[in-house]
């Protein structure tokens, strides 16, 4: 029985090559260029979802934020916070500024989804 390691190199050059190198050397520029553009695609379209998903996670986080700021009770929910002690720039300037945030990741999280199904949905 003879192995291909027992063959001289010139009767290995003859030898019909089969696999997946020579196969991948074969391939045509399309297929080279259709092989690419899906990795890039798939890979791009990842991106996106995982954006959009973290946008919506940090939108809520800043909802859910302000909305603790109205809880005025530092201690307990049977005690209140004393008007003297409470900060009303401070409280102003925060909530404002949260807004500001809000609107912003709004913003940026609709343009993310209308380029999105742009450019992946065909919408």
């Amino acid at each position: 029985m003879e192995h291909d390691t027992d063959k001289k190199p010139e009767e290995l050059a003859d030898s019909s090559l089969s696999g997946a190198f020579i196969n991948s050397l074969k391939r045509n520029n399309r297929e080279i260029r259709d092989d690419r553009a899906t990795a890039i695609a798939e890979d791009t379209e990842l991106v996106y979802k995982r954006k959009i998903e973290d946008l919506k996670i940090k939108l809520k986080k800043m909802k859910r934020e302000q909305e603790y700021m109205l809880d005025l009770s530092p201690t307990t929910t049977q005690s209140l916070i004393l008007a003297s002690d409470f900060n009303c720039q401070e409280y102003v300037d925060k909530d404002i500024d949260l807004g500001i945030k809000i609107r912003n990741t709004e913003i940026t999280l609709e343009i993310a989804l209308q380029r999105y199904n742009y450019l992946f949905k065909g919408e």
